[in-house]
């Protein structure tokens, strides 16, 4: 293991003393992972437009029902869209402004390169 000096060896007890719990970190990794599917890509951008329901987000991402009802089923369980019934219809939107802002935020991010 390569030496490191004593002062740098209290920077960095301080940086790790600050770290998220290791936890914390796994459930960020999964978070990070539901975004790493097209398909749910191009759901969450679709549902920052407007509610809308499953066979709606079919025909504009013409996908099967039975797909796009797999992938909502993924982004509700990561608390990543919320539905909302409407007489037949359940209507899907974003759970809140934070998705957005990590949607955008990803975005701006590959713009820059």
């Amino acid at each position: 293991m390569p030496e490191i000096s004593v002062d740098r060896q209290k920077i960095l007890q301080q940086i790790v003393d600050v770290l998220p719990q290791e936890e914390l970190l796994y459930e960020l990794a999964e978070l990070f992972k539901i975004f790493g599917d097209s398909s749910r890509i191009r759901i969450l951008s679709l549902l920052q437009q407007e509610k809308l329901c499953v066979n709606e987000i079919s025909f504009a991402l013409n996908l099967s029902q039975s797909a796009v009802s797999h992938q909502l089923r993924i982004l509700r369980h990561a608390r990543l869209v919320r539905y909302q019934k409407q007489g037949k219809e359940v209507f899907y939107e974003l759970d809140d402004d934070h998705i957005q802002k990590i949607f955008e935020q990803g975005l701006e991010h590959i713009s820059e390169m």
